[in-house]
């Protein structure tokens, strides 16, 4: 067993709800203001759907002919909802994140109405402070890294996230881990006009909204030809040694506000962990 005695309780979290009626524009001040990247959306304290990042883009791009002022959450929210109840275990939301491929889940009281959420970051700062025996890291990680060269177009680096299904994309020179790039690191070229004029530099910069890249039509993307991955990667990534517990890893993902870390030995690279496997860990018990 990994952790000692988990429990949900321990970890749910309260969370800030919205009605369908919410508009687009509240959606994503509320996002900002609060830091964070999913909104449950609620009706007589019932959830009804849940509003992320990336359904925010979606909207913004695909609801057509309406002026986004007037762009409602119920409109574009996601209603396919994955719920958990305050009686299961951290092993039960575990698994069920690994089995629909998600980041978060809404917890449930007995009634059916909201109790709070639970994300994988969550579970990283439960397997940091109660986890019962050590776990290397190189029995969690993945060894086959997918990597793109510092010189690479950023088409090109979009089409390996998205053909490979990835998040992020370790960006390598002789073996060695010099960057990172994750979706969001496009959202400065690609952000809507809208936000490009009327928000200040720090507000574009907070404002990471990871779209899918193959949601936009190649020309609206051609200028992108003429940057490289080492123009929008995070220099200097937090890197793991392989000899390391997983423990380690969780500190340093919540310490750093990540959520995967290149591991390395004797400085080269040789795998990659990220919270998903994590989770992983902890839904095998």
């Amino acid at each position: 067993m990994l952790l000692k005695n988990p429990s949900l309780n321990q970890v749910i979290k309260k969370t800030v709800v919205i009605s369908p009626e919410t508009s687009l524009l509240e959606a994503r001040e509320i996002l900002l203001r609060h830091r964070i990247s999913r909104l449950i959306v609620s009706r007589n304290d019932k959830p009804v759907g849940i509003v992320t990042e990336k359904d925010l883009v979606h909207a913004i791009y695909y609801i057509a002919g309406k002026p986004i002022e007037a762009i409602r959450v119920g409109e574009f929210m996601s209603r396919d909802l994955v719920t958990i109840t305050e009686e299961d275990t951290l092993y039960d939301y575990a698994k069920l994140m690994i089995s629909h491929k998600i980041s978060s889940i809404i917890v449930l009281k007995k009634d059916r109405t909201l109790a709070g959420i639970i994300t994988k970051t969550d579970l990283a700062s439960i397997f940091l402070t109660q986890s019962s025996s050590p776990l290397a890291v190189s029995k969690v990680m993945t060894r086959k890294v997918i990597t793109v060269k510092p010189a690479d177009s950023l088409l090109f680096v979009e089409s390996v996230l998205i053909h490979n299904k990835i998040s992020r994309v370790v960006v390598e020179r002789k073996r060695m881990p010099v960057g990172i790039i994750t979706h969001r690191d496009f959202i400065p070229a690609k952000m809507p006009l809208w936000v490009k004029q009327y928000a200040d530099p720090k507000e574009v910069e907070e404002f990471t909204l990871g779209a899918h890249p193959h949601e936009y039509k190649a020309n609206q993307l051609s200028y992108l030809l003429t940057f490289t991955a080492s123009d929008i990667m995070t220099p200097n990534p937090v890197v793991i040694d392989v000899k390391e517990d997983v423990s380690t890893v969780a500190l340093l993902m919540i310490r750093h506000g990540i959520s995967g870390l290149p591991v390395v030995s004797k400085s080269l690279l040789v795998g990659i962990i990220t919270k998903t496997d994590i989770v992983k860990a902890i839904a095998s018990g």
